[in-house]
């Protein structure tokens, strides 16, 4: 007799969701990001944000200013006005990405 297959409730159908198989992706905890972006401190950093509807924005700057809820970046570039601020919380769901350089 062949093993019936489970079935699952209305949120947790993989099939309704094409390919994806996990639709949240969880890379880590708050923690570790904030040690990560003190790590970058004074140190030149490539940054890319999602804009949303597939824009970006990319430029390179310094990490000037590392806070409990948010850390600053001054850009390089003079297309960029002024100090941008980020949330520790941006960078675990993925809508901004910080490299060094």
């Amino acid at each position: 007799m062949p093993e019936r297959q489970r079935k699952f409730p209305f949120a947790y159908n993989l099939t309704l969701f094409g390919n994806n198989k996990v639709m949240i992706k969880a890379t880590g905890n708050i923690n570790e990001v904030k040690n990560g972006v003190q790590a970058l401190f004074k140190k030149t950093v490539k940054v890319t944000q999602n804009l949303g509807r597939n824009r970006y924005a990319t430029f390179t700057g310094i990490v000037e200013g590392v806070y409990p809820a948010l850390f600053t970046v001054t850009p390089k570039e003079t297309e960029y006005l002024g100090k941008t601020s980020f949330s520790y919380s941006e960078i675990l769901c993925g809508n901004v990405k910080i490299k060094a350089v």
